[in-house]
């Protein structure tokens, strides 16, 4: 019971802190050599001593590397995660299986082990070694199965800890960038106006003295100017969606015309745009705001396309709940979108792979779709390209979602 409420008073701030106490004060209540408070990783197939006692042998074992056992390669701790079942032995040198290194390096002889288990999920094993044979008896077994409950409770505990700690510094910075991305893209949209009224009046006496030479540069860095306007423009719809200054306009647009202008927009040698769908495609939206999300789908496809390669705008329709839905598909034949990054690939700044950019385009198309009442979604096995698919009813947003 001493022990129980020490582990009860144990702060949850940190897990591996938290573990290392737990496995101090359970050496001291067992006159163990060494204890051992094993996590397993899924990404690894490893089972890691997150929690050791800080005594000789626990030491010596983190010395040699035998503080993470691969479960592929058998032992006690391997066997009693796999099955479930509790282990104790007074010579481990005897029994057939256990990892040579916990024989011959650490000497072990007597060991017990439990399963961890945290809400209700096996996670891990809580181990007791010591050199001396028959060390450990029935009574030590039963008591190390309680304890592991209590253990399993401060693991539990610490991992809400770090949890919220996390999302509160990643919210923090989220905040700060957020902060200062607006304050930088109302200073340079000040800088951007006087800058185009420049590159228009060298642009026109270029013309007026036939500098063909001239005109090619001056047309590049005019392009080069407006994606610059495009990018402080998304900046700015950022902080306009946290301040819920973001709505639409609705009106009739044309679907397959305004594809048709992206993509004689962002078309280029490299990499073609193509259209497909029917004639016409009309729907009730804000024409602004929906070229928006196509230009920053369509100009994330781009990035992603090989050079060669074509980007695909695939337009259709049909009935869904007995309302009909505009479907807008933005077909790339990229590597495709990295499977880690798919339950977050519409979150602010997050970019991936080798493109540029700082991570706004998609969510952007994301809340865009979200003020129309519509859907933004992805497709994309492995190393076949990404599909986005923005679908919008045909009649319209309610009128809810008319601000975001």
């Amino acid at each position: 019971m001493a022990t129980l409420e020490r582990l009860l008073d144990l702060p949850a701030a940190d897990l591996q802190q938290s573990l290392n106490q737990a496995s101090e004060l359970l050496c001291s209540a067992l006159d163990a050599d060494k204890i051992d408070v094993f996590l397993f990783e899924p990404s690894r197939k490893t089972l890691r001593a997150l929690g050791t006692s800080n005594t000789p042998l626990g030491r010596l074992q983190q010395a040699l590397g035998l503080d993470v056992q691969a479960v592929a390669n058998g032992g006690s701790i391997a066997g009693v995660f796999t099955t479930g079942e509790p282990y104790i032995t007074g010579h481990a040198d005897r029994e057939p299986g256990e990892v040579p290194g916990v024989i011959h390096e650490l000497g072990v002889r007597s060991h017990i082990a439990v399963p961890l288990v945290v809400e209700g999920e096996r996670r891990g094993v809580v181990s007791a070694q010591s050199p001396r044979p028959e060390f450990f008896t029935e009574g030590d077994l039963r008591f190390l199965g309680t304890v592991s409950r209590w253990i399993g409770a401060l693991t539990h505990r610490a991992e809400l800890v770090e949890q919220v700690t996390t999302a509160a510094v990643a919210q923090g910075r989220r905040q700060a960038a957020e902060e200062l991305i607006t304050v930088l893209a109302h200073d340079l949209r000040n800088y951007l106006g006087p800058l185009m009224s420049r590159l228009d009046l060298l642009h026109g006496r270029a013309e007026l003295d036939a500098r063909d030479e001239d005109l090619r540069d001056l047309g590049r860095a005019s392009d080069s100017v407006a994606r610059l306007g495009q990018l402080i423009s998304d900046l700015l719809d950022v902080g306009r969606l946290e301040q819920g200054l973001f709505e639409i306009v609705p009106a009739t647009v044309d679907l397959v015309a305004l594809a048709q202008e992206t993509a004689r927009t962002l078309g280029s040698p490299g990499v073609e745009i193509r259209v497909e769908g029917p004639p016409e495609l009309v729907v009730v939206a804000d024409k602004a705001r929906v070229r928006q999300a196509l230009d920053n789908l369509v100009s994330n496809a781009i990035k992603h396309s090989p050079r060669g390669k074509w980007v695909l705008i695939k337009l259709s329709s049909d009935l869904r709940s007995g309302k009909e839905h505009a479907h807008i598909d933005v077909i790339d034949h990229g590597s495709g979108v990295p499977p880690e990054l798919l339950p977050r690939i519409f979150d602010r700044f997050v970019s991936g792979g080798k493109a540029s950019g700082i991570g706004l385009g998609l969510y952007l198309a994301s809340r865009i779709a979200a003020a129309h009442g519509a859907t933004l979604t992805v497709n994309s096995p492995p190393g076949d390209g990404a599909t986005f698919r923005l679908s919008l009813p045909v009649s319209g947003p309610p009128d809810h979602a008319r601000g975001a």
